[in-house]
């Protein structure tokens, strides 16, 4: 199986060390950009509700 790299785009096997980068490189950008808060994960969306419901 086949895939591109997050990072630069160039394409990677599953087989590859550095999987599902291509280079240690773009395993290290991709660190950074989590360290930097560049990427986050939002919380989980919490149902609203209605005036006329009982919570």
């Amino acid at each position: 199986m086949t895939m591109n790299c997050p990072i630069c785009k160039k394409e990677v096997t599953t087989g590859d060390p550095e999987f599902p980068f291509c280079s240690e490189r773009c395993r290290i950008i991709d660190l950074g950009a989590w360290a930097s808060e560049k990427y986050v994960i939002t919380g989980p969306v919490e149902a609203e509700t209605r005036d006329d419901e009982e919570p």
